[in-house]
């Protein structure tokens, strides 16, 4: 305990965030110095920042472990351990990469690797629960290491009601907040999010929920017609023409229509989604790049279609900061600017955070709270009925 007592009496802490998210392609490391003036009044300085990619075999394995059909627990078993052990890995890289040795570093804050999320609340034996299952057990990444390890942030959002994500918000509104600029904030990973700040300052007005797919259906459809795991820059998108017939059919996903909170992930959006809008695609006699256009308006079209439904009537923006992997996708860059107009469209990097690193670095953020028993999620955000502090803390 005397560990946690020293954290707590520091006013600045050296930090690693690890995050793993639905892409599966590899490991999002930072090192950041926080510097605590007030419970909600901190400074972030990033020390260092890499993506650790997973060993060959290993995204395959973690995305097949992802879905039921394919799935066996003692595959999910040792997973868990496996992650743990590469998370773990991950952090001593980005340590060694900042200039600084483990016993220097205060905290280690874990998003694991989510294999499945179910936000519903259906009865099952007399309990209505939502649920949620990341691996990559954080007591590997504490005992290899040697630092204390907080991990398993979602839980407890779920347990209070709310459906676990995004959590990204309250450090979205701790680093991004401002008194004149309506800011929103997209993050495009696998699936995108999106945070809206009044220029009110209090963190009950902010909202916050997964607008739908990111990269997630670009990356898998580029995969299956070319090989590649991605549409580098979205060059090919760029040369297709938008399918409406496909595209109209896509965005008639119930999800779109449903009112926020709420979140999704693979389970909805993932490697079967994507199929089978390459079926129809071809079934439509699209061409390769026609299938890139239309999946990559995909995105653009719901981040529009639920800024129009659900924000701009209520809290229109002046400013919306990209982060994530879409961030550098110029094409997808060049659409969400044109469709939201006359909203500045900029990326992180232009405000000081690169794109890359946001969500490592919100995690070392989530874990400074939990150490400080501050909570970490927005009722706005997830939907639970009060804020919590959240995660599980290991000491090694």
């Amino acid at each position: 305990m005397q560990a946690l007592q020293d954290i707590w009496n520091k006013q600045s802490r050296i930090i690693v965030g690890l995050m793993s998210g639905t892409s599966v392609d590899g490991i999002d490391a930072a090192v950041v110095r926080l510097l605590q003036h007030a419970p909600d009044d901190i400074a972030v300085t990033l020390l260092a920042f890499d993506t650790m990619p997973f060993p060959e075999g290993l995204q395959n394995e973690v995305i097949q472990i992802s879905t039921p059909e394919n799935s066996r627990v003692d595959d999910i078993c040792r997973m868990n351990f496996v992650l743990g052990e590469h998370f773990a890995k991950a952090a001593v890289r980005i340590v060694q990469k900042a200039g600084l040795d483990l016993s220097s570093v205060d905290l280690i804050g874990t998003h694991g690797q989510t294999i499945y999320h179910l936000p519903d609340r259906p009865e099952v034996f007399g309990v209505n629960t939502g649920a949620t299952l990341q691996i990559g057990d954080p007591s590997v990444i504490a005992q290899r290491t040697g630092v204390v390890t907080v991990g398993d942030f979602r839980p407890a959002d779920i347990a209070r009601g709310g459906q676990g994500a995004p959590l990204v918000a309250y450090v979205d509104y701790l680093l991004f907040r401002s008194e004149t600029v309506r800011t929103g904030l997209l993050n495009i990973g696998g699936i995108s999010n999106i945070t809206i700040l009044p220029t009110a300052d209090r963190p009950d007005h902010v909202v916050a929920f997964d607008t739908g797919p990111g990269n997630m259906v670009i990356d898998a459809a580029a995969d299956v017609l070319t090989g590649n795991p991605m549409d580098q820059d979205g060059l090919l998108a760029r040369n297709g023409v938008i399918s409406q017939e496909l595209l109209n059919g896509l965005l008639a996903h119930p999800y779109f229509g449903e009112p926020p909170p709420k979140s999704t992930g693979r389970e909805i959006f993932g490697r079967s989604y994507a199929d089978r809008f390459v079926r129809e695609g071809h079934s439509l006699n699209l061409s390769t790049s026609d299938m890139l256009a239309t999946a990559t308006e995909l995105t653009v079209s719901s981040v529009l279609d639920s800024y129009t439904r659900f924000i701009e009537p209520v809290k229109p923006l002046d400013e919306l900061i990209i982060s994530g992997g879409g961030a550098r996708n110029g094409f997808l860059m060049e659409r969400l600017s044109a469709c939201f107009d006359p909203v500045r469209v900029v990326t992180s990097n232009d405000r000081g955070m690169p794109s890359d690193a946001k969500e490592a670095i919100a995690f070392a953020v989530l874990a400074n709270q939990t150490i400080t028993a501050r909570p970490g999620n927005l009722p706005g955000a997830t939907g639970a009925d009060r804020m919590v502090v959240l995660g599980k803390i290991c000491i090694p």
